[in-house]
């Protein structure tokens, strides 16, 4: 720190939130700066393990101040929900949470365009979680979506919602064939929520600004991963936002000039949920066996996630984007009982060798990977709590991911809990 970005290096579900949620135990300000309730960050501490979708991991630590930033897309039914599910968890946000004025609101509307758009699709579907995320994205860059700033005058947030139902009321009819959301629905639950809601609400940039100038350390929380990133990720099967570096800055407000770290995280082996190409995909079997030991579902949407070994190549174009300091591998003992474990350190694609992430889809998804093997240590990892305890076997193989993708390796998680962590360097 004292201004410290957390990205995924992969396709999402890298363990980000446990990563965060070590960082946050040393920042004063923790910062969500994009995506929305479609993210999943899991935490364990103690017996108690914790999913958030929209809050700042941060919150599991007593006196930080935590911001959702102007990049993220707000719906409020699931804050007002993840709020109250803390509180009875004895994680109180009363004058810790702030929500920017800036951010975008998830409507009703909104979740059921998306899921009507993704079954239009049929087989073609980009594999959403129907939470309303792309929908609401799209109405903000089509100058037509609705803030956090206007719920705070009824008068004005109802007008633009009557304006906007016009429109979609239309396309739910005559494309989707749906029925549309009517402004009752949405008036009812702006009622119910927005009590909650208005104390919450504030112009955030300045906050960051004066937090920095006063050196409070902030870490600036990211969603999905690099390889889900609308600019630079597999698209189109890709989120709707920017969980890079460059999301980070614009999603919080604050200068690329007051950024002095970037921890990318990886997981050890490599994950993917949803529609899209995975280079390195297991067979049936091995990935099935790979799910299972590693617990690959999804935290918001439950799904099963594909699994397949580390993809330097992809986590390279990461790298290449984000600029990370520092790399924090997770995961590491899912992998004990492994008697080799597969690298891919290029692909091969029409009789050619790629060292680069390409950026034609048609391409990566007909890529053929080329490993680098690595033996197994076959030995638990989970006590591990310095880098001098792991397998010999185990050090080889995180030095080996990091002189791939050209990081040093500064954390390594080997367990679900808080203190399953080993701090490389500090």
């Amino acid at each position: 720190m004292p201004v410290t970005v957390v990205v995924g290096t992969q396709w999402g579900d890298e363990g980000k939130g446990k990563v965060i949620d070590l960082l946050a135990g040393e920042a004063d300000w923790v910062v969500r700066y994009q995506g929305g309730g479609n993210a999943g960050h899991t935490v364990k501490v103690g017996d108690r393990q914790y999913v958030l979708h929209l809050v700042p991991s941060g919150v599991l630590h007593d006196g930080k101040t935590c911001v959702i930033g102007n990049g993220v897309v707000v719906d409020p039914e699931v804050l007002v929900e993840e709020v109250d599910d803390l509180a009875s968890k004895g994680r109180s946000l009363d004058g810790r949470l702030f929500v920017s004025d800036l951010a975008h609101v998830t409507l009703p509307y909104h979740r059921r365009m998306d899921e009507a758009h993704e079954a239009k699709r049929g087989a073609g579907k980009i594999g959403t979680t129907h939470r309303g995320i792309g929908p609401t994205y799209a109405d903000k860059f089509g100058r037509v979506g609705i803030r956090m700033g206007d719920l705070l005058d009824p008068d004005v947030f109802l007008r633009k919602v009557r304006r906007n139902l016009e429109e979609k009321d239309y396309l739910f009819r005559n494309f989707y064939n749906v029925e549309p959301v009517t402004i009752g629905e949405i008036e009812a639950s702006y009622r119910k929520y927005m009590p909650r809601l208005g104390p919450m609400i504030a112009d955030t940039v300045p906050m960051l600004r004066d937090a920095v100038a006063q050196g409070r350390r902030v870490l600036l929380e990211g969603a999905q991963g690099t390889l889900l990133d609308v600019d630079f990720g597999t698209y189109p099967y890709v989120t709707a936002s920017n969980p890079t570096v460059g999301g980070a800055l614009t999603g919080s407000g604050l200068p690329a000039m007051a950024v002095t770290g970037c921890v990318g995280v990886a997981k050890a082996y490599t994950t993917r949920v949803g529609a899209g190409p995975l280079p390195t995909a297991l067979p049936d079997e091995e990935d099935e066996k790979l799910r299972v030991l590693g617990r690959e579902y999804g935290a918001t949407t439950g799904r099963a996630r594909r699994t397949g070994w580390f993809d330097a190549v992809a986590v390279r174009r990461a790298v290449a984007v984000n600029g990370p300091t520092d790399l924090a591998v997770t995961k590491l003992d899912i992998l004990d009982t492994m008697d080799r474990i597969q690298v891919c350190v290029a692909y091969e694609y029409k009789g050619r060798k790629l060292v680069e992430f390409p950026n034609s889809i048609e391409v990566v998804e007909n890529v053929k990977p080329v490993y680098r093997e690595f033996p197994g240590w076959k030995q638990p990892t989970t006590g591990a709590r310095r880098w001098d305890d792991l397998p010999g076997r185990a050090k080889e193989y995180l030095e080996g991911l990091s002189g791939l993708v050209g990081v040093p390796v500064t954390i390594v998680s080997v367990g679900p809990e808080r203190n399953e962590t080993i701090r490389v360097r500090v």
